[in-house]
Formats: structure tokens, sequence, C-alpha cells
């Protein structure tokens, strides 16, 4: 019976284990394989004198990144990975593999990420690539956990819609049928209605989309978001709960992912401590003012030059408060004494943006006054409106990055690296 090639110790004995051909050492009368699975590589080490011939011939056939079945009595030493080596008595091809490879999995031959993302299924098998998905379930494990441990609901909305979330241009249009469509930008409008419903409590992880025209290392037009929505509680109730996330997950990776983050070479992965800081977004632009040559000014919403400097500054993960009313959405509850600022937030790291949220506005008549001064059509927006005349509870709420969070935690250079299959502007396939 096979076991996974990480659980395999000199106490085995004699073990089975399938996997991939990630090298071949021909030294003569010593032939050495590595043989990787999702859980590790051993070694297998074939002495040709006393081998039999079906696993000689067998080792003088395969070819790297075949599929192959090996089993025998496994020994202890030193030099080799994990402290064990794994003398054959069977060594089956189950299937053997094309030569030359798209890309080096062992990753002597550097590729460029266009080539990893072209043959994505080939780059997943190096230990690196495999680490990242790991982790990044792990971590989506966790953010589960975290949710329904303080009794939230989970909720699925709808990803094909007929108004824009936020309005303007940055949308995808779609053919359903006789009827104008979009897909969605974020399930903003629907969670909102869900408060009027009495759910109180609800979050979501699920795809996103937006037409943004940007090639940058940070965007993506399909993307993963986690939104949560919450009745009775304000702003800071659910910046509090967004910081509690964080540090919940980067924990839960910390506690059970030793073996994918020393793969990522990530020996210093560190678990943030909240309260994180509260920067006034008057104060980021200050900041920012003083230490980038760019114009920005008060009313300017805060780009990448801008948030470099300003994240450098702060250090760690902080949150921008108190911004413009007149730059963020409609749904942005205005402050009582100055209108003009509204009980909005974004959560950063020093390097970009992780999440975006509000208290929202929970009058309906201050709600489709709002929508009007974004130049809107509040009759767009009469499914969404309907509940706000019908005893909608005070809320506030937040969508976060998936793929921003991962790339983040684990220093990735490029968001891409953080989806399996990423969607921008020139990738529609694989």
């Amino acid at each position: 019976m096979r076991i996974p090639i990480g659980s395999v110790t000199p106490a085995s004995g004699t073990a089975e284990v399938v996997g991939w051909v990630h090298e071949v050492r021909d030294l003569g009368g010593l032939a050495f394989f590595l043989i990787r699975d999702r859980t590790g590589i051993i070694q297998v080490t074939i002495p040709k004198k006393k081998a039999s011939e079906a696993v000689l011939a067998a080792a003088k056939a395969v070819s790297r990144e075949s599929v192959v079945r090996v089993a025998g009595a496994v020994k202890a030493i030193d030099k080799a990975p994990g402290g064990r080596e794994l003398v054959p008595e069977l060594f089956e091809i189950l299937n053997m593999c094309e030569s030359p490879l798209p890309l080096d999995v062992v990753e002597k031959v550097p590729a460029d990420l266009d080539t990893r993302l072209d043959a994505r299924f080939l780059d997943a098998r190096r230990p690196r690539v495999t680490a990242v998905f790991q982790i990044r379930s792990a971590a989506m494990h966790a953010i589960n956990t975290f949710f329904f441990n303080r009794g939230f609901i989970n909720i699925n909305t709808p990803k094909i819609v007929a108004a824009a979330t936020e309005g303007g241009t940055e949308l995808f249009p779609i053919a359903y049928f006789d009827k104008e469509a979009f897909l969605n930008q974020s399930p903003q409008l629907y969670k909102q209605m869900m408060m009027a419903a009495g759910f109180e409590k609800v979050y979501e992880i699920g795809p996103i989309f937006r037409a943004e025209e940007h090639n940058t290392t940070k965007h993506l037009n399909e993307a993963t978001s986690i939104d949560i929505e919450v009745s009775f509680i304000d702003h800071h109730g659910v910046m509090h709960i967004l910081e509690d996330l964080i540090v919940h997950t980067y924990q839960h990776v910390h506690d059970n992912c030793s073996y994918q983050l020393a793969n990522l070479g990530c020996t210093d992965f560190a678990v943030p401590k909240a309260p994180f800081p509260r920067l006034l977004y008057s104060d980021a632009i200050a900041i920012a003012q003083k230490k980038i040559e760019e114009p920005i000014k008060y009313g300017d919403d805060i780009g990448s030059a801008a948030e470099r400097v300003i994240g450098a500054e702060m250090g760690g993960h902080y949150f921008i408060v108190d911004w413009p009313t007149e730059i963020r959405p409609y749904y942005a509850m205005p402050y009582e004494h100055d209108p003009s600022i509204c009980k909005a937030f974004d959560l950063m790291h020093p390097r970009m943006e992780l999440a975006s949220g509000a208290e929202r506005v929970h009058q309906h008549d201050l709600l489709v006054q709002q929508i009007r001064k974004k130049g809107l059509n509040p009759e767009s927006f009469e499914f969404y409106l309907r509940p706000f005349r019908f005893g909608m509870p005070p809320h506030a709420g937040w969508g976060l990055g998936a793929e921003r969070l991962i790339m983040t935690m684990l220093g990735l250079s490029n968001v891409r690296e953080a989806v399996l299959f990423p969607r921008d502007m020139h990738r529609l396939v694989p």
C-alpha cells in the first residue's frame, strides 16, 4: 500500500511510493533517482549489480517527469533528502513523459512567468509552486473556520448581474438572452440586501471581475474576493474583525505550513500583531507629498508610488481611514459632523492595498441622494434600493483580495503567482 513520500522514514522498514521522476543521476555502478510527490522528495538508489533485470530495465528507460511506482527497503542515509533512501525491489513506469520538457521543473534553467503560465500544469509540479497553493489552501481553510466560529452565514451571490456595483466603465458586458448584463464587480449589493433579510453576519469567498486595463504585478481581471457584511456594527467593528482575521490566517499558516514555507525560503515568516495602526487619509496624503515627486493632493486616490512611500513609513499592516466622501462609493456612510468625509477605510500592506470597506448608508433617501451625486440613475438600482424601504439595519463590511493576501504573505513578486490560471488583459488560456 503506497504512502506519501513525506511520511516515509527509516523506521518504515519498507515502503511503496508513487510520484514523478524529479532528477536522475547515473554514477556507473549506482543510479540515483529523486522521486517527488506533493508531500516531498525521496532518493531511490539502485545498486546495478544487485538490482533485478526488471528494475534495471525500467530505470534505464524512464525519462524525467515520468510517473512511477517504486517499492522496497528504506534505509537511513544522512546525505539524502529527509535522511533516508529507498532501495527498490519494484520500479514500475506508470506513464512515460515526453522529452524535451516545456520548462525545467528542477529550476536549474530559469523560465519567465509567461512560459511558466503557458505550461501551468508542469510549472505547478515545482515544489515551491506547489507550496504556494498548499499555503493558499491552508489560508482559505483558516478563513472559513474563522467565520464559522464567529457565527457568520456563508452565502453565494450572482456573478451575472443587471447593474454595476459601483457604476463606471470597469465592466465586462455579456450576452444574456435579450437583456443587458455584466459580470459582477463585487457581491456588495447582494450582501447588503442580506442585512435586510436579518442574516446579521454573512461572508462569501468568490470570484469578482474588473475590466481594468492594468498591466501591473498587482492587478487581475478575475480575482477572488473575501467579503463580509455585518449588521448592528460600525466601521470600527468590522476593522477589528479584519485585523483579527489577518492575524488568525498568518498564525494558521505559521503553525501548519512549515514545510511549504521552507520550500519558499520564508525563513523569517512573522505573524503580524493587532491592532494595526489607523492612519488618517489626510495624514497619508501629507506623507506622500513629502516623499514623492509626482503631484498628489487631498481628494486624489492613493496610487502605487504613494502606497510604497506610505508603506515604508508605516512598516507593517495598517489602515487608512476617514476618506473624502467624493472618492468613495455611494454606499459609504458620511460622517454626521462633516459629510465631506466618510466612514471608509482601506487595509494596507507596505506593498499595496489589501482590502477596502466602510460603514454603509442604511437610510433609503440618503442612499438615493448619494447615488445621484455619483451621476448614476437610482432607477437602475431599484432591486437594491427596495430592501432599504422595509427596515434595513445599520451595517458595515469589507472586501479582501485573496490573491493579494497570499502575494504579500509569501513575498511573491507578481500576483499571478498566487492564482493557478490568472486572467489579465492578455491571458485567456489555459
